[in-house]
């Protein structure tokens, strides 16, 4: 089945289609990686994942989402995740890094925490303080929400900056491909979506204004990122709101991207501004496969498709049928590590755990096929 033929992107060889996306596990301490990651990430290489990316890792410190984000801010930062590198490379996955600034999201509490920006209420209950998050104009991001400073120029040329030593440390760590998070309402997003862009600089107004930012960070990023590595942008397709960032929109930043060396269009959605899901979002298995599937036609550029995707043969259609290159998952297979291995399985590409590692894979035959000789399946 196309979910696990090989995929090549610049000089990076693939061994199937399935992506774990980052997914964010606040366990960081001053951006440090620790075992609970090596542990977390680990299991999905085991699992038979083809490209495994780290969660998003902050470029500078005032750019986490929260006091647990990873981040790639200092040198000292690398050596914890080149730990994670060398097992998931060992264990037959690409490792993947997410290089993320939260912008006007920034200063904000654990989920669990009640995803609120932190108050000194933080500081009694963990020791945890706020700080002033940055944006393209001063508007909140959801309502109770602090306004955040409004980016001066020098505040956006070191933005830049530290998006390119981010990679440079990327480089240092071992990773073999390169996420930048535009969307979600991150940085970048707030940038291009006219819902959280007011300026009136050349950072601001039309089209070609509001991506500026994620375009310097393209090129300086490629300025310095190995010519054989791919860097991918998660974009969101769609604000889901009237007035706001839309596919078209989309298309035309892919298209301007993939000119400054850009590889690949994560398309996800939404998350410019509330906590609420917008009205004109309808949920489904696979909702957003049409969005990469337009950018990967109209924009003539690489996408992977993500979201609500948990069906294997709903995830190898979508490959099969040019919706897109790859499909990540995220819940799913926080829900199942093995899913990638199952998946094999369920659509005919493993019926004897060849695909599993074999401290795994040998004990599973071996009492599968002694539970079937015995009849009790």
């Amino acid at each position: 089945m196309p979910l696990f033929d090989p995929f090549e992107l610049r000089g990076v060889a693939f061994p199937n289609r399935v992506v774990v996306s980052p997914m964010s596990q606040y366990r960081a301490e001053q951006g440090f990686a620790n075992d609970w990651h090596l542990v977390h990430l680990g299991r999905f290489a085991l699992g038979g994942a083809g490209l495994v990316f780290c969660e998003a890792t902050a470029v500078e410190e005032r750019g986490r989402r929260t006091h647990g984000d990873l981040g790639l801010w200092r040198d000292e930062q690398v050596d914890g995740l080149s730990r994670i590198v060398r097992f998931l490379e060992a264990e037959g996955a690409v490792p993947g890094v997410q290089l993320a600034h939260a912008g006007r999201k920034a200063s904000e509490r654990r989920p669990w925490h009640g995803e609120t920006p932190v108050t000194a209420e933080d500081v009694e209950l963990r020791g945890e303080a706020p700080w002033t998050a940055i944006g393209p104009s001063p508007l909140p991001y959801a309502e109770d929400w602090p306004a955040p400073a409004e980016m001066s120029r020098e505040d956006i040329a070191g933005v830049v900056t530290a998006f390119r030593d981010a990679a440079l440390r990327a480089q240092a760590a071992g990773f073999k491909v390169i996420e930048v998070y535009a969307a979600h309402g991150f940085l970048i997003h707030q940038f291009y979506s006219p819902i959280a862009n007011r300026r009136e600089d050349s950072y601001g107004g039309d089209l070609e204004g509001r991506t500026r930012l994620g375009l310097e960070i393209a090129e300086a990023i490629r300025s310095v990122w190995p010519e054989e590595l791919p860097l991918i942008f998660r974009l969101s397709a769609t604000d889901w709101l009237d007035g706001g960032w839309e596919l078209e929109d989309t298309v035309a930043f892919a298209r301007r991207l993939k000119e400054r060396g850009v590889d690949m269009i994560d398309c996800s959605s939404g998350g410019i501004g509330g906590k609420e899901r917008p009205r004109r979002m309808a949920l489904s298995q696979g909702f957003q496969a049409p969005f990469a599937e337009a950018v990967r036609r109209e924009a003539g550029i690489a996408t992977m498709a993500v979201g609500f995707i948990w069906d294997p043969e709903a995830a190898s259609a979508i490959v099969e049928g040019g919706q897109a290159d790859l499909v990540a998952l995220a819940r799913e297979v926080l829900s199942d590590p093995n899913w990638t291995l199952r998946a094999a399985e369920a659509l005919g590409r493993d019926e004897s755990f060849g695909l599993w590692k074999p401290e795994f894979g040998w004990w599973l035959n071996r009492r599968d096929r002694l539970v079937r000789k015995l009849g009790l399946r």
